[in-house]
């Protein structure tokens, strides 16, 4: 069963690492907006003021009434920029119109003499900001010695004023912001390449690499992982290597005490002359030599295993030469069963890697099996050919063939393609083990127009 994938952890300590940058990026942005508008409005509300303060000093009282001082160029120079417009509003007392845009709106609440009040208004669909400043022109305490002064600013250039400053604080902050991620992913990237490394080193190794995982320079909490894993491998060959040693020697065990009666029911079945016990006696004759080939198969299957493998050593193995002393020293089985057994080698000078002793106990089984289930009379044919990737043994037969339910399960372990005989059908799976560890393949094909091919399929060398 497969296991489920949790989130990548990788992109966890990405996410809460650069979310609070991000964060803090979002916060410190809307902080410096508020900071350089409150700076634009320092610095209009300033130039307001100023501006209020010096129309105000061009208008002076007189013993018949309000002398001003506001040549034409002056009022010019006020409305010459139609994107900052200045407007203006004199009025004494407050609300009596002397001069200027009687649509300035009054400031709200109470203001208070000599300190000015800031606000912002609307007038004609533009946004304003404005000064009111009110002074006295004569005795105090007087209704008609007090005068209103109001100036008004567009809105526009104290908004474009703010947001020039933002962008001169938003753009060093963001490249500040993405050189600290780029650090971060770096960083991230890593910190987590042992346990990078670590994967690679398992999942490069082969079923048979049970050594321990070396690892270049890894921090504690990795170095942990891989103890963890080498104590497990460690476990599990010698749980092998215990398991291989009772294996070889229950065979050992098992050999003599099943030679001993054989050869005790074939004496016996020579001075034997009552039927019923020859009969009996050939029965335990054929259970031992069953019994003592089960042994055999047990061996090899055993020797066939990932482990078993890495230990018998690898070496360069000449297939025509192999095909062709294996099917010799299978002839006399074969025209013993009837068969009429040969060779073909199409193709010469191919080689493998691997255990000959394995390869050699492997074509064995498949030649056994077509003399076996092939029936007296029929012709097999050990053929060799290389083609473009690989190498191919087939052992062809012209017998009754299987069906093709019984193909597909002829590998498996104690699956017998017959009832009778005294095979115990252990031979194809031991052929399948043998393939698989030498990275290749073994099946059953139908052949034309009757009969079957073994093949086994290995990469060449």
């Amino acid at each position: 069963m497969k296991p489920a994938q949790g989130r990548s952890l990788h992109r966890q300590l990405l996410l809460w690492l650069l979310l609070p940058q991000f964060v803090l990026w979002l916060v410190a942005a809307f902080g410096a907006y508020r900071l350089a508008t409150r700076h634009a409005d320092e610095l209009v509300d300033a130039s307001l003021l100023q501006s209020a303060r010096a129309l105000a000093r061009q208008i002076k009282p007189t013993a018949s009434g309000l002398f001003i001082d506001l040549p034409s160029s002056a009022q010019d120079i006020l409305a010459a920029d139609p994107d900052d417009r200045v407007l203006y509003l004199v009025s004494s007392p407050p609300g009596a119109l002397l001069l200027g845009d009687a649509r300035l709106p009054a400031p709200p609440g109470h203001p208070v003499l000599n300190e000015p009040v800031y606000y912002d208004a609307r007038v004609a669909n533009e946004r304003l900001r404005m000064v009111s400043l009110d002074l006295h022109l004569g005795a105090a305490g007087a209704a008609d010695s007090t005068m209103r002064v109001q100036i008004a600013r567009s809105s526009a250039p104290r908004e474009l004023l703010a947001r020039q400053m933002l962008l001169d604080t938003a753009l060093p902050l963001s490249l500040l912001v993405a050189l600290m991620s780029m650090g971060v992913w770096a960083g991230v990237r890593r910190g987590l390449r042992p346990l990078a490394e670590l994967q690679r080193e398992m999942e490069g190794r082969r079923a048979d690499a049970l050594d321990p995982v070396q690892l270049r320079a890894a921090p504690p909490e990795v170095g942990a992982l891989a103890g963890a894993v080498n104590e497990l491998l460690g476990q599990v060959q010698h749980s092998l290597a215990t398991q291989r040693r009772f294996i070889s020697d229950a065979a050992h065990q098992l050999r003599t005490p099943l030679a001993g009666l054989k050869s005790q029911t074939e004496l016996a079945l020579e001075g034997a002359a009552d039927p019923a016990q020859r009969q009996r006696l050939q029965r335990v004759h054929e259970s031992a030599v069953r019994a003592a080939r089960l042994v055999s198969q047990l061996l090899t299957l055993a020797r066939a295993e990932p482990e078993a493998v890495a230990v018998q050593g690898w070496a360069l193995v000449d297939c025509a030469r192999l095909v062709r002393e294996t099917t010799a020293g299978a002839v006399p089985r074969a025209l013993a069963a009837g068969c009429d057994l040969g060779v073909e080698v199409v193709d010469e000078g191919v080689s493998v890697q691997g255990v000959e002793l394995l390869l050699r106990e492997a074509l064995v089984n498949l030649i056994d099996n077509a003399v076996h289930y092939a029936g007296r009379g029929a012709a097999i044919t050990v053929r060799l050919r290389r083609t473009r990737d690989a190498v191919r043994i087939d052992v062809e037969d012209n017998g009754p063939g299987l069906a093709p339910e019984l193909r597909a399960r002829a590998f498996e372990r104690f699956v017998r393609g017959a009832p009778h005989g005294e095979g115990c059908g252990l031979g194809l799976a031991i052929v399948r083990e043998i393939a698989e560890r030498h990275h290749g393949s073994a099946e059953l094909l139908a052949a034309v127009p009757q009969g079957c091919i073994a093949r086994l399929r290995l990469p060449g060398a």
